[in-house]
Formats: C-alpha cells, structure tokens, sequence
C-alpha cells in the first residue's frame, strides 16, 4: 500500500488507480470495516490526525478530481465529501524519497510519464500535506 504524499498528477494510470484502491483499502481500515491492513505505517499519519475518517475523504477528493481531469470514471459514492479541511505535514527528505521511488517505476511502466516528470523542478505535495524541512519520514520503509 501507498499513500503518495506527491499530488496525485504525477501518477500514470496504473498508479492513479492503484492510489484509488489502496486508499480506499486504508478508508475501510480507518472506519474498522477490514481486518488486514490494521498497522500498515501508511495509515500511521491519516490515525493520528484530528479526523482520520475525514481526512481520508478530503485525500480521496483530489484523487477523484485527478481522474475527472483524466477522463476516468472513479465511483464518486465511495467517498464523502462533506469532510472539514485539514492539513498534515510531510518532511521534504519524504517527498524527494517519493519522486525517486515514482521515476523508478514510470521509467519502465510509462516512459511518457516519466519524462514529463523527471524534468519536474518544484515537487507539488498532495494538497492535504504541508511541507516542512526533514528527513524521510519514520513510518517509511526503506
């Protein structure tokens, strides 16, 4: 499971979808509707939020918006989007490690994706995250 801390536009196709998955995935789990996936470290900042419930329907919302904007047709109903805005940080030692685990990725899986990310120079977060100075997070495994 990841939880990309990098906005969404970033992703190609497998990516956005699997994001759309796996995020709903971490939805049930917060809302105790599943039994695995209980202490995976990707749910660790969306538990100790204000609201995780929330803040996972705000995180889904720009997921569902990036898909609008690609054409695809993502379940709008499996999200609430009556949801208070909040915020979260994200180091940027964080953030870098993502962009390099993602042109990994896009360079074998989509070559197109790749070079319109690679020439990148601002790294964009996620809306809900807010970047602070830092090393890769503790919950990451690397």
């Amino acid at each position: 499971m990841r939880i990309w801390s990098l906005h969404p536009a970033y992703l190609d196709t497998k990516g956005l979808v699997a994001l759309w998955r796996e995020t709903l995935l971490a939805k049930n789990v917060l809302e105790g509707n599943t039994k695995g996936y209980k202490n995976h470290p990707q749910l660790i900042r969306f538990k100790n939020a204000e609201n995780p419930i929330q803040l996972i329907n705000q995180y889904l919302s720009v997921v569902f918006q990036e898909s609008l904007k690609r054409g695809y047709h993502f379940n709008q109903d499996k999200f609430k989007i009556d949801f208070q805005p909040q915020k979260l940080t994200v180091t940027q030692g964080q953030l870098n490690f993502e962009m390099q685990h993602l042109l990994k990725k896009l360079k074998n899986r989509d070559p197109h994706k790749y070079q319109e990310v690679i020439n990148e120079k601002n790294r964009i977060p996620h809306p809900i995250f807010e970047v602070i100075e830092g090393t890769i997070e503790v919950w990451e495994i690397v």
